[in-house]
């Protein structure tokens, strides 16, 4: 993918004026080209994303008993079976669900509302099977939460706005991170028809960050031009997206790009992956009103409650 561009954050970070304008201006063009970018020099270290990588393969790797105490559906904290999860339903396609196993967590700090608490900020469960997943999962959701305010700070700036536009939404944002396993053809068996890892879709928050490795059955974004294209590695970056809040936030001046993970792939029936994919939102009583012109498109848009627009989206991809 030429359009899918590789930006290097270092010149935000330690440049002057006109390096952070110059970043946040290739920032600006490749979420209205594409909705996509690859970050360099972002400042998380690799040994962090290997710690919970390395934690999240010890516990897929447990007895399907063991790791059944765990079971949760979409928006719990725990293990996500095969089964439950079906992305495509987010583009009304009734696929089949999805050819993965998930581990997720994400944002448990309390507001003191009970019923706001149990959906949008559940205590994270660590299997005792597993303790490393206790540390390393904390420090990395730590890590993620500060370099997403820092890209919506970026995002801000290119747009000419305070850049505690975006940010100032995120003080106690809902976020949550799918640890995903992407198990090899001998365990998931031939995949069905119109099947995948994940099943195409679109995301839901403000900005998608995604730790990824390389593979026959990975990643592939959806172009206008040419359809369904693979999207490049590069070792030690960060893929980032726009999310559908985040889009319409900028009046359709960004894009919320679809996107999908193939099935595993006959020429690689031995490859299992396992991708960490952090979802930055906002404050769930967060009120979006979108851009208009001159720096959104044109567009009708109602405000929407940000916790009302994501439980939407995340009703429709949960099976059962």
């Amino acid at each position: 993918m030429d359009a899918l561009r590789t930006i290097d954050l270092y010149p935000w970070f330690h440049g002057n004026a006109q390096a952070r304008a110059e970043v946040a201006a290739a920032v600006d063009q490749a979420l209205q080209d594409v909705g996509f970018l690859i970050v360099t020099n972002h400042g998380v270290p690799s040994a962090a994303r290997a710690d919970v990588r390395s934690a999240a393969r010890a516990f897929f790797a447990l007895p399907e008993d063991v790791k059944r105490r765990y079971a949760v559906t979409v928006q719990g904290r725990g293990w996500l079976p095969p089964g439950v999860e079906a992305n495509g339903y987010a583009e009304g396609t009734e696929t089949p669900p999805d050819l993965k196993e998930s581990f997720a967590v994400g944002a448990d700090r309390k507001t003191g509302d009970a019923e706001v608490d149990g959906y949008w900020f559940p205590d994270n469960v660590y299997p005792d099977e597993v303790p490393e997943l206790a540390w390393a999962v904390p420090d990395y959701l730590a890590r993620m939460q500060h370099l997403a305010d820092e890209l919506l700070r970026l995002c801000a700036t290119a747009l000419g706005l305070a850049d505690d536009f975006f940010t100032r939404h995120t003080g106690h944002a809902t976020h949550t991170m799918n640890i995903n396993w992407y198990p090899p053809l001998e365990v998931t068996g031939e995949p069905e028809e119109n099947q995948f890892r994940i099943g195409p879709h679109t995301d839901f928050g403000t900005v998608t960050i995604l730790d990824r490795e390389p593979g026959k059955g990975g990643l592939q974004i959806w172009t206008e031009d040419g359809g369904w294209a693979d999207a490049p590695f590069v070792p030690d970056a960060f893929t980032i997206n726009t999310g559908d809040l985040l889009a319409r936030w900028s009046g359709d001046r960004w894009k919320s790009n679809r996107h999908r993970v193939l099935p595993p792939q006959a020429a690689a029936p031995d490859e299992d992956l396992v991708s960490l994919v952090y979802f930055y939102e906002a404050d769930h009583d967060t009120v979006v009103e979108a851009l208009q012109p001159p720096i959104g498109r044109p567009n009708s848009y109602a405000p929407v409650v940000s916790s009302a627009f994501l439980r939407e989206r995340l009703d429709a991809i949960t099976i059962g």
